[in-house]
């Protein structure tokens, strides 16, 4: 490619629609979802450990309390029912996906609110019980959206509805870290969390207002599907009940497991498997360790709220709009790519400030915007990758699958970080931390040589093609 053709108008028009693309009603409605799944997540998560810390909470437990994340890596096991199943009321006046989406958004909010009246000076087994219940909520709500994401638009427009997504998610999180923080200090954690159970109504609107998709299902899964009731057929002998519920255990568990193998292959299935299972270890493992190092360096609430959320917002802003627009120009490799380098050079970022003397509010603040930056990168281009491997037929189970994979090695790191922060100290932990990133790389690049991304550019073309 000439110099003249990557600098000259034609370019410019290309860039031009790149960002012209976040105007779509489904890219605007993907901002208001994306707030709604975010905003639980902190909640249960980083501004819970803050206040954990703060009532004096060792740092052991705060980190073993992140293992009620594991949730959202356990998705899969439920997801074949959200997949499969509709809902008796809901699902009958708003359809299937939406039916979902909204029964995990009034969890939320109950979950929300009970989780504010807990105290955990008197102990964190209440409170532990609803971060659960509310996780849960939440890992159920991510099934039903982002099967409504996948089959409502198709993959060239995935990058931007992964865009919009995160913008609304970066909001939400910064609504439920420095906004919970900033409310938590001014009027108490109590007040805190029922501000933040009034907002679950951003999501139960939107999920009132977005259409119903309607996905066409690949022919190839069909057939698999028929292959597989085929065999089913042949044990006639067995009981009535017990076939129905063989029946469907293997439709809506083993066929999206045997389509995603018979489309990739054993060999470059399992090399993706395992490049999910470990591409985040680096975001998962230092997450709930963020909020204890700022206040264990001495920084209050406020200063957290004011100075550290809001730098972070306005580069997560910059982070995910630029993610959209360069995984639609440069694509999926270089933004997985980039993404990975971005990770690493934050977290040394880290290191260096919990290494100096004295911690400064700017240097703070410079820091948490470059990781928030690098978060929306990584995490942007890992989600549009996952979306294009993802068969229409098995939207939410297989995503599910995917997401999971994706997020239970980390979860299960992130457990024994506080542990880790005990032995070794901040700085070495941040080090390890970005260490962490390197196995990604590695399988990034054995991805590259088997031909990877051309399947995922393929399975875009048809889905595209089929309309879904």
């Amino acid at each position: 490619m000439s110099a003249a053709t990557r600098s000259g108008p034609g370019t410019a028009a290309g860039w031009r629609g790149a960002i012209s693309i976040y105007r779509q009603p489904r890219v605007l409605a993907m901002l208001f979802l994306g707030f709604s799944a975010g905003l639980p997540f902190y909640l249960v998560y980083s501004t819970l450990s803050a206040w954990l810390r703060q009532a004096g909470v060792q740092r052991s437990t705060i980190g073993m309390l992140a293992w009620v994340g594991i949730l959202f890596s356990l998705k899969f096991v439920w997801a074949p029912v959200v997949d499969r199943m509709p809902l008796p009321l809901f699902g009958r006046l708003l359809g299937r996906r939406r039916g979902w989406m909204l029964l995990a958004q009034l969890g939320i909010a109950v979950g929300l609110f009970n989780l504010g009246l807990c105290e955990p000076v008197a102990g964190v087994r209440p409170l532990a019980l609803w971060a659960l219940f509310t996780t849960f909520c939440a890992a159920t709500q991510d099934i039903a959206l982002d099967a409504w994401r996948i089959e409502s638009a198709p993959l060239p427009l995935q990058g931007a509805m992964l865009g919009a997504y995160q913008i609304g998610y970066r909001v939400a999180l910064i609504t439920g870290g420095a906004g919970a923080l900033a409310l938590a200090s001014a009027a108490g954690w109590q007040v805190s969390y029922a501000a933040m159970t009034a907002l679950v109504s951003v999501g139960i609107i939107t999920t009132l207002l977005v259409p119903e998709p309607h996905p066409a299902a690949p022919p190839g899964s069909a057939a698999r599907e028929e292959r597989v009731v085929a065999w089913l057929e042949r044990r006639a002998h067995w009981p009535q009940a017990v076939r129905h519920a063989g029946e469907w255990f293997l439709t809506a568990v083993i066929c999206p497991l045997t389509d995603f193998f018979a489309r990739y292959g054993t060999a470059l299935a399992l090399l993706t498997l395992a490049f999910m299972a470990v591409y985040r270890l680096t975001e998962f493992a230092m997450g709930s360790m963020v909020n204890p190092f700022y206040i264990d360096r001495g920084f209050s609430l406020a200063q957290i709220a004011t100075v550290v959320k809001l730098y972070g917002l306005l580069m997560s802003l910059v982070g995910v709009l630029l993610a959209g627009v360069l995984i639609a120009r440069l694509g999926l490799l270089r933004s997985l790519l980039l993404g990975s380098v971005l990770i690493i050079i934050s977290n040394l970022g880290y290191a260096l400030l919990a290494s100096a003397q004295t911690a400064t509010i700017v240097g703070l603040g410079a820091v948490n915007a470059l990781d928030n930056l690098a978060l929306a990168m990584h995490g942007t281009a890992l989600l549009a990758f996952l979306s294009g491997l993802t068969s229409a037929r098995y939207t939410a189970t297989q995503y599910a699958l995917f997401s999971s994979l994706y997020a239970l090695p980390g979860k299960l790191l992130e457990g024994t970080s506080g542990m880790v922060v005990d032995r070794i100290g901040y700085p070495h932990f941040f080090l390890y931390t970005a260490a962490l990133a390197l196995p990604g790389l590695l399988l990034l690049y054995a991805l590259r040589r088997q031909g990877a991304f051309a399947g995922v550019a393929e399975a875009g073309r048809a889905s595209a093609a089929a309309g879904t």
